[in-house]
């Protein structure tokens, strides 16, 4: 039987290994770190990233849902103009803040009655918006959002030095 801090250090060994490999990773002077295992499903095509690494000295910012109002309020019935005023509203707010797409590190999208015909109208706004610095995301389907006529909402995660 090992000690407690036998298999402590036992752990943090194997802990470190597991760790210190890195699987794909986009080696670039961006600031965050983009990490798709070669062991799971690629995400890309999708247009989300397994995980994304951030540097220690990065301030967070946190954007809160954006919607697909213009900026007089008005709202579009089509969710796909919704889509693409959602996320010209993410790109406002996000350069409000000094940050631009490729410092996002995470999306949570909200979609109301989703369906697969709406997954491609997603993919193909956050491929165009992110590029190839696709962030993290986790799409949740709704039944309703804040405002009734609302059928997408997005909200970021970014880091900015």
């Amino acid at each position: 039987m090992f000690s407690d801090a036998r298999a402590l250090l036992l752990g943090g060994a194997i802990m470190t290994t597991v760790f210190s490999s890195p699987p794909t990773m986009h080696a670039t002077d961006r600031l965050l770190t983009i990490v798709n295992p070669k062991t799971l499903y690629n995400p890309a095509p999708l247009g989300y990233s397994t995980a994304v690494l951030a540097p220690e000295n990065g301030r967070t910012a946190y954007i809160s849902g954006q919607g697909g109002q213009d900026h007089t309020g008005a709202l579009s019935t089509d969710f796909e103009d919704q889509v693409e005023q959602a996320y010209a509203n993410l790109l406002t707010s996000l350069e409000g803040v000094g940050a631009k797409p490729e410092h996002v590190a995470k999306l949570t999208v909200l979609v109301v009655d989703h369906d697969m015909s709406k997954l491609d109208i997603l993919t193909k706004h956050v491929k165009r918006v992110f590029g190839d610095t696709l962030p993290a995301q986790t799409l949740i389907p709704v039944p309703k959002l804040a405002v009734d006529a609302m059928l997408f909402e997005v909200e970021a995660i970014a880091v900015v030095r």
